[in-house]
């Protein structure tokens, strides 16, 4: 494993740095997502109703088309999702008001209340990374992570 507390190395396209940044993300990734996995695993869920969770909750009024474009996951796989968060009552889903064949999502209170549940202890983390990697390192990161994104998501981040 590599030390990422090491100096940074000039050489930074080098395998070793590239396997460095690769195991970052796979630690950082596994810490990140340890205690919402305990939170969902009491509700019996996992981390694809999270994501749902997130997004319907970040983008209220979501159509199922968009979230399956977010999510990248199968029709199939996302009905089985969007019907365990919408019988255990998180999620709610109304008919749209041009298109009544169109679904609207929406998070219910109770799936608010989880999805502050879920995200709050991440929001934490990136706080304190954030914090302690000042603004300079956050605007690299944010740099890096559009550079590892496919090309038609980063736009959704671009700022004015």
């Amino acid at each position: 494993m590599s030390n990422p507390n090491a100096n940074p190395n000039p050489l930074f396209l080098r395998e070793e740095e590239l396997n460095q940044g690769i195991e970052l993300l796979f630690y950082g990734y596994r810490d990140f997502t340890a205690e919402p996995d305990r939170i969902l695993e009491k509700h019996g869920l996992g981390r694809a109703h999270h994501r749902a969770i997130y997004f319907v909750g970040r983008n209220p009024g979501t159509t199922i088309t968009e979230l399956l474009r977010i999510l990248r996951i199968t029709k199939q796989s996302l009905s089985r999702v969007l019907k365990q968060l919408i019988d255990q009552g998180l999620i709610d889903q109304q008919s749209g008001l041009r298109d009544r064949r169109q679904r609207l999502l929406y998070l219910t209170e109770t799936g608010k209340a989880l999805e502050r549940e879920l995200s709050g202890n991440q929001r934490k983390r990136m706080a304190r990374a954030y914090r302690e990697a000042g603004a300079e390192a956050v605007e690299g990161f944010r740099k890096v992570m559009l550079g590892v994104m496919d090309d038609p998501e980063r736009d959704g981040f671009n700022r004015p």
